[in-house]
């Protein structure tokens, strides 16, 4: 079953599907080590690594398995990111949420506006009942975005990922439809 891969709107960013002219900068985002540091996988150092990025983001929308979508700020057009869901199982109407955003789009609010329009979506179009997300447990910026989304924390995965060597755990947070809900406004980080 196929995935249609929306276009949604916030006040102050669009985010759409991916297409081939996006290559540049998504390498530009995924090649920075400082942005990277938590993620469970190296920089990339191939540029091919975006076309093939970008390639699997089709698939998982014709697969009916996920949907990744740019970033874009409104005011000025620029590409600052991606936001998207993965691993869609529509029998168990659950599916995962991650994002990666560009350092100098940190701390403006864009993962969580970002996000909460992606999740309006998965809840309110794709009638999902779960979102799942993973977060480095060093990574308190990202535990931030996620707890304002209303996410709990439900667990701990320990020495789950290894990269370059370095071993490291990750927060895993779920957020049920029912918490979801009438949320059109973040909750206050606790």
């Amino acid at each position: 079953m196929s995935l249609p891969t929306p276009t949604l709107h916030t006040a102050r960013l669009r985010l759409r599907p991916f297409d081939d002219a996006d290559a540049n900068d998504l390498f530009a985002l995924h090649s920075d080590a400082y942005v990277l540091r938590y993620w469970d996988a190296p920089p990339w150092s191939d540029r091919a690594r975006s076309e093939r990025f970008i390639a699997a983001c089709r698939q998982m929308a014709e697969e009916g398995t996920g949907a990744r979508l740019a970033v874009d700020r409104i005011s000025d057009g620029a590409f600052i990111g991606w936001c998207g869901l993965s691993q869609w199982n529509p029998d168990y109407r659950s599916a995962s949420l991650g994002y990666c955003f560009h350092e100098a789009a940190w701390g403006h609010g864009y993962a969580t506006e970002a996000a909460r329009a992606l999740l309006g979506w998965a809840f309110d179009t794709l009638d999902l009942n779960r979102v799942q997300a993973e977060a480095d447990t060093r990574n308190v910026a990202s535990a931030r975005v996620l707890e304002k989304l209303g996410f709990v924390r439900e667990g701990t995965l320990r020495e789950d990922c290894v990269v370059n060597g370095e071993v490291s755990d990750s927060w895993v947070y779920g957020l049920l439809r029912r918490e979801w809900l009438g949320r059109s406004e973040p909750v206050p980080a606790r």
